[in-house]
């Protein structure tokens, strides 16, 4: 792997006018959805976590999510879809998980929020002309719903992004030509419905599934299984096939890696490597919008950060297997938190502060004879998971350590 001094050259060099769109609310708060599917929720945290350690983005390439408005969303799909979103048993339909499962509120949040970023990400590339004629490049680690049609929602997919930033821009006067390049092991069905009244679109998919014709879009279907070699050959036609744009959408998805229970190909790591740096290249001075789409094993993660390795310092070099984004994580925020933040204090300090104070000495209530709680409130905090369970509904959360019997609880 690249050390973070040549990662930082790398990506002044290929990188630095990327930006990357990211929430921690993009973890989509469905508690069966990886039990049922495969699909990891904290996919671009994994992601996100993996390429700032790495340096292959900086914190000031990251930019915060807005929520799509619904007039926004109304721009492509009908009244009676948007409504039923509000509904638990929709979203249930969907994501096939149990309606019970289904807090509307907050997955409602994260759909908005990755579709207002899909929205201001092609806003971004669009904005301001790039001086070294290099087409600006944004990276929204959640999106590419391109299974939603204007009055079907499904496939995971409840709106269609793509459909709903081109529909912005356009009615911000943009007229120029949009190319959707579609490389999820699906085929768009939803996006080529959504465009089929603007000529000015270009649609090209890879995928590995026959789903029936698909008016308007360059489709191939590859084989059960196909593999690096095969899918490449395929993407290197469809590259001299695609128009010149002023636009482009790339859905570079991890659910055609090799053993997705939904997806069917069969390519590797390295493979999904190099066909986004094939795309990327095509596209060089095209100002582009990059979405990850499907994904259900768990590399997934890895495919996209692979894609955020190519777009920030062009890398081909492999994430280490060995490489644990939550140990990964964790460990670093262990290390950063002293110990007088979880409330260990030597006996002797503690007595002379509080001599000074003119008060007694007093018993302090320690777990484990280190951690106070508010020390571990902090550290909860700090780990993120104060954030979690409020965003799930639970609250308000407080720490309380007890004497019971032999042993202690916190």
């Amino acid at each position: 792997m690249l050390s973070g001094v040549e990662n930082r050259v790398r990506r002044w060099l290929f990188g630095r006018d990327l930006a990357v769109w990211y929430s921690p609310d993009y973890r989509l708060p469905l508690s069966g959805l990886e039990a049922r599917t495969g699909f990891t929720p904290r996919r671009a945290d994994h992601a996100v976590w993996f390429l700032l350690e790495r340096r292959a983005i900086a914190r000031e390439n990251l930019r915060t999510p807005r929520r799509a408005e619904y007039d926004e969303l109304s721009r492509v799909h009908t009244p009676e879809l948007l409504d039923s979103l509000g509904r638990g048993e929709t979203l249930a339909r969907i994501w096939n998980v149990d309606p019970s499962d289904v807090p509307v509120d907050e997955v409602m949040n994260t759909v908005r929020l990755a579709c207002g970023a899909t929205i201001d990400a092609a806003r971004s590339v669009l904005s301001t002309a790039n001086p070294r004629k290099v087409g600006r490049r944004a990276l929204n680690l959640l999106g590419g719903f391109h299974h939603a049609r204007p009055d079907v929602a499904g496939g995971f997919c409840p709106v269609n992004d793509v459909a709903v930033a081109i529909a912005a821009v356009r009615a911000e006067g943009f007229d120029g030509r949009v190319i959707v390049l579609d490389l999820d092991a699906h085929p768009p069905d939803g996006t080529a419905a959504c465009l089929q009244q603007d000529r000015s679109c270009f649609i090209g998919s890879i995928s590995g599934a026959e789903w029936g014709p698909l008016p308007g879009v360059d489709e191939t279907v590859l084989p059960p299984g196909a593999g690096d070699a095969e899918y490449l050959r395929a993407l290197d036609g469809l590259l001299q096939r695609m128009p010149a744009g002023d636009l482009a959408f790339v859905i570079s998805s991890g659910d055609v890696l090799a053993g997705d229970p939904l997806g069917g190909l069969g390519l590797t790591l390295s493979g999904c490597r190099e066909r986004d740096l094939r795309v990327a290249g095509a596209l060089f001075r095209v100002p582009s919008v990059w979405l990850p789409a499907g994904g259900y094993t768990p590399d997934a993660w890895r495919a996209l950060a692979g894609t955020g390795l190519a777009l920030g310092i062009h890398s081909r070099a492999p994430i280490p297997r060995k490489y644990d984004p939550l140990v990964a994580r964790f460990s670093a925020i262990a290390r950063s938190l002293a110990p007088s933040e979880l409330g260990h204090t030597p006996e002797m300090e503690m007595d002379d502060v509080a001599a000074d104070l003119g008060l007694s000495t007093g018993e302090r209530k320690l777990w484990m004879n280190f951690y106070s709680a508010e020390g571990i409130e902090h550290a909860l905090h700090r780990y993120g998971v104060l954030g979690e369970i409020r965003r799930l509904g639970y609250g308000p959360f407080r720490v309380e350590i007890h004497d019971e019997g032999v042993g202690q609880s916190a």
